[in-house]
């Protein structure tokens, strides 16, 4: 998969949003995957932001990523603004820092949550081990690999420092959300469906006749 750098159509838009504790480095991969470098300082999310990006999921296929980088911030994570950022999503990167334990726990307390928002239908996990650069790690491979296990979801390492796999996870997801649509797994909203977007700015969706996949 390959980002396109002047595609005017889109076939599809995938809503995808970033799940981490606080200071995890969600916003630091999505920098990282935007603009090719590591951001020497960032601010923390508050609720959170909203980025653009387009990729091809096959050849002539183009889908725009809407992607939503949500606070850790445990004050802000209450019932209503995890339906409000995390409803009608496709997929769901569920990011935690591999040298801090509790972000590991904390991401598996809100899979769940997940799961139930998004209920009757499907979203789709990557789950990533970020800041793979560190020399001390708190959490173990093996607890890691289980997890995935249980979600049915691939795991993979990333670091927003090297750039290590960090195109890779979102473009994996991604590529799951297409592969589970074209399959059934994922299914068409109702009030949703295919749009063919006739634009020449790519950062610009059309406000009528959009497409998401849920």
């Amino acid at each position: 998969m390959s980002a396109v750098m002047n595609g005017t159509k889109c076939l599809y838009s995938f809503k995808i949003v970033m799940i981490g504790e606080d200071n995890v480095g969600k916003s630091c991969m999505l920098y990282r995957y935007i603009n090719g470098s590591f951001p020497e300082t960032i601010n923390c999310t508050m609720g959170a932001d909203f980025t653009r990006h387009i990729l091809e999921v096959e050849p002539g296929v183009r889908v725009q990523l809407q992607i939503w980088d949500t606070t850790g911030n445990k004050a802000f994570w209450n019932h209503q603004l995890v339906q409000f950022y995390i409803a009608q999503s496709a997929g769901c990167l569920l990011v935690f820092d591999l040298g801090n334990r509790e972000t590991f726990s904390f991401i598996k307390r809100q899979y769940t949550e997940v799961c139930n928002t998004v209920n009757p239908y499907t979203v789709l996990f990557v789950l990533v081990g970020h800041k793979c650069d560190i020399t001390e790690r708190e959490v173990n491979h093996e607890e890691v690999e289980q997890f995935a296990s249980e979600l049915g979801a691939p795991y993979i390492e990333t670091s927003a420092r090297t750039g290590h796999n960090v195109a890779e996870a979102f473009e994996l997801l991604t590529q799951r959300i297409y592969q589970g649509y074209l399959s059934g797994e994922v299914r068409l909203h109702e009030s949703w469906g295919k749009i063919h977007e006739n634009k020449t700015n790519k950062d610009e969706p059309t406000e009528n006749g959009k497409c998401c996949v849920s």
